[in-house]
């Protein structure tokens, strides 16, 4: 959390109530993929996959439900607070890909959620460590990935959830590689 103090410009953080955990063993580049979402950009989860996920408290619908809510939510105040535009609109209006602010990632004390829109509005959230730095290019290659094998397949219809197991498996083998 940050505190401003009251008459310094200078933001003095306070440590956090909680430690990150641990990374776990195995973590070679300390990447430790949890969970990646796919969404269109009409909101439908076009996959859903797990790796090390530590705790499942939802339904899975019900996780995709709050998960693309906050992503809205996210995306509509971000873009909503920036500084550099003097249009701001309202609140809750749906943008269009590349409108506005944007935001890659946010931390918590127990995970970090990273962020990718492609021009086209397929979403990417990919949640790992706490700890991990910059995720977009690997979810720059993920979307390859889709484009190359999901996008490209003639036997994919477009808005359906993902089924392709080719791109599966080059998703695996991609993620074990950072794991």
């Amino acid at each position: 959390m940050q505190f401003f103090g009251g008459g310094s410009s200078v933001a003095s953080v306070a440590p956090d109530a909680t430690p990150a955990p641990a990374a776990p063993p195995g973590t070679g580049t300390g990447a430790n993929a949890q969970v990646l979402y796919v969404f269109n950009r009409g909101g439908v989860c076009l996959l859903y996959r797990e790796w090390h996920r530590p705790l499942r408290t939802l339904d899975p619908t019900q996780d995709q439900k709050l998960m693309f809510g906050l992503l809205f939510s996210l995306r509509s105040f971000t873009a909503k607070i920036d500084p550099t535009t003097a249009e701001k609109g309202n609140l809750g209006v749906p943008l269009l890909p590349g409108q506005g602010c944007s935001f890659y990632s946010f931390k918590t004390n127990t995970y970090k959620l990273n962020f990718l829109e492609s021009p086209s509005g397929i979403k990417l959230i990919l949640i790992t460590h706490p700890r991990t730095g910059d995720q977009r290019d690997m979810l720059k290659h993920i979307y390859n990935l889709y484009v190359e094998y999901v996008v490209k397949n003639p036997l994919y219809t477009p808005g359906t959830p993902i089924k392709c197991e080719l791109f599966n498996k080059h998703l695996d083998q991609y993620v074990k590689t950072l794991i």
